[in-house]
């Protein structure tokens, strides 16, 4: 079967950043994205989790966007102008995808 080369870009950062990171990357010519809980974790801070939390003012979310190689630039620079001021963190790995036409 035929495979073709993408980018998987993984945004974690504050759940009330989440519809201004979603506009950016939206504006930048992402076409689809998804958005996973962030229930915990460890970092510069020390651990953290979502236990006890009443509202996700102070939660994590998780965005991943599958995009094509030549958008990558414009996508990091949008999600960056958000990310820069804010808890988060950006990776990027390369992927295979079947539906090149998707992304």
């Amino acid at each position: 079967m035929q495979t073709h080369r993408a980018k998987r870009v993984e945004i974690t950062i504050e759940a009330v950043m989440q519809s201004r990171l979603t506009e950016a990357l939206q504006k930048a010519g992402v076409k689809g994205y998804t958005i996973l809980p962030v229930y915990g974790g460890s970092g510069r801070s020390g651990e953290w989790n979502r236990s006890g939390q009443i509202s996700r003012a102070h939660g994590m979310v998780q965005v991943i966007c599958i995009i094509r190689e030549e958008r990558l630039d414009a996508m990091l620079e949008a999600a960056f102008a958000v990310v820069e001021r804010h808890i988060g963190v950006v990776s990027v790995v390369d992927c295979n995808v079947l539906r090149a036409e998707r992304f």
